[in-house]
């Protein structure tokens, strides 16, 4: 029973965690523009922009990470046997490169708050798909388990890849054509 509990809680800050991550790149995007936007629409702009971003990446995001990690570590404590599956490990190194995507993502954070802008918004909506990578392989291994099937899935986020890059393109040309799409 405490199993159910602790699973419960561990997927529902993993869900606020990942709303966080997928959230807070497009904020990055709308203060990059806001940024390069005439006064004093720029400074209106920046200064809602850096509060929703700080307030987001504080009081969401942040405390997300930090429970869904000790209710993760809770679930291998009384399932240790997860650590000798192959899947597992493949799992913990998505888990790894979600760790590593949220210190990024926190290095862009701190500088857009100091009004430093060293990436264009056209990276940052690329950047914000680099959780929805993250998430659809972690679901895939949790789910299926199994060497053959993880794999089917491994190509399966190669293939959402390349759709989400041509997508991204087809929105690039057409915000070319109407900047205000």
């Amino acid at each position: 029973m405490e199993y159910n509990y602790i699973k419960s809680l561990h997927l529902i800050f993993v869900i606020t965690w990942f709303a966080g991550l997928f959230y807070i790149p497009r904020l990055f995007v709308y203060q990059i523009e806001a940024f390069h936007k005439p006064s004093p629409e720029k400074e209106i702009l920046g200064k809602q922009l850096k509060l929703m971003a700080k307030r987001l990446w504080y009081i969401i995001t942040w405390p997300s990470a930090i429970l869904a990690t000790v209710f993760a570590i809770w679930l291998i404590i009384i399932r240790p046997v997860w650590l000798e599956q192959g899947w597992m490990h493949v799992k913990l190194a998505f888990v790894l490169a979600l760790f590593i995507y949220h210190y990024k993502t926190h290095v862009y954070y701190k500088q857009l708050q100091n009004d430093e802008v060293k990436v264009t918004s056209n990276f940052m909506r690329i950047w914000n798909e680099g959780a929805t990578f993250i998430l659809f392989a972690v679901v895939f291994l949790a789910i299926l388990k199994n060497s053959i099937n993880w794999i089917y899935g491994v190509v399966g986020i190669i293939v959402l890849g390349i759709l989400i890059m041509l997508g991204f393109r087809l929105y690039k040309n057409i915000r070319a054509k109407n900047p205000d799409a």
